[in-house]
């Protein structure tokens, strides 16, 4: 082996990568398009393998403690081995589908803090270190998603926080192994209404609405939880008030509780 096929073995001047998006704002069940750049090093090298998928960076459960993790939750390879000669350019096309339950990370143009999901990149290159890139992306709701969060405003409630989670919600059609939760805070009105968190896990025709809502700690209670699930339909969600159907359930799980 060559001196610099030795120190392209090593990751020094070896083939780069570079993605470029085609356009970065997308929404659950569309498809983020662009291209993987391999720039060729100082020799000729194979690569075995190049894929992109998509990665979030997530909250895990450790012990007493939550602790960040990314995880990668879509891959697609994108062909087989090809060769890269040196100082060539050798341009990959893709499209790469955002899968339905992918959470937001854009409400109304504002980038929610914490909620970063980018396409990732790997290049398997024989007898060399693995380079990779991550690209962000932006992922707005889909309309029947802006209805509900609508609904939260139009009531009164304040954007508290977003993040994401690993594990799974029983009980609903979630195949991911990450979801969701939006947090508001309440108006005065719901005196005794510490917070609501809200999850989406869409499919391609309705998706499950599941909110919990969390009382505030009294002098000599502690604070408790009520979950509400419901489905909406994708495309038929326009007739239905949402504004007054929240209203109604945190009136009525707020009666029963006498938490309001």
């Amino acid at each position: 082996m060559g001196f610099k096929k030795l120190l392209a073995s090593l990751g020094a001047g070896g083939a780069s990568v570079e993605t470029v998006l085609t356009e970065a704002n997308v929404v659950p069940g569309g498809v983020v398009q662009g291209e993987v750049r391999i720039q060729g090093g100082s020799v000729d090298q194979r690569i075995e393998g190049l894929s992109v998928g998509l990665q979030a960076r997530v909250e895990v459960e450790g012990g007493d403690q939550e602790v960040k993790q990314d995880i990668e939750f879509i891959k697609v390879r994108l062909g087989g081995a090809f060769e890269v000669k040196a100082g060539a350019v050798h341009v990959v096309p893709f499209g790469l589908d955002i899968p339905w339950e992918t959470p937001v990370t854009t409400i109304a143009g504002q980038h929610l803090r914490g909620m970063d999901i980018g396409v990732s990149t790997e290049l398997e290159i024989a007898r060399a270190v693995d380079s990779s890139d991550l690209d962000a992306i932006n992922v707005h709701p889909l309309p029947a998603q802006q209805a509900i969060l609508d609904a939260f405003i139009q009531l009164g409630f304040r954007f508290k926080n977003a993040d994401m989670e690993r594990g799974h919600i029983r009980g609903t059609r979630q195949k991911l192994p990450l979801y969701q939760e939006i947090e508001f805070l309440p108006p005065q009105q719901y005196r005794g209404l510490h917070q609501v968190e809200l999850t989406f896990i869409a499919d391609e025709g309705e998706m499950d609405v599941v909110l919990e809502m969390d009382k505030k700690p009294g002098l000599f209670s502690e604070g408790s939880d009520s979950y509400r699930a419901f489905t909406v339909g994708l495309n038929d969600f326009q007739g239905t008030d949402w504004a007054a159907y929240l209203n109604q359930w945190l009136a009525d799980v707020g009666g029963r509780r006498n938490w309001l």
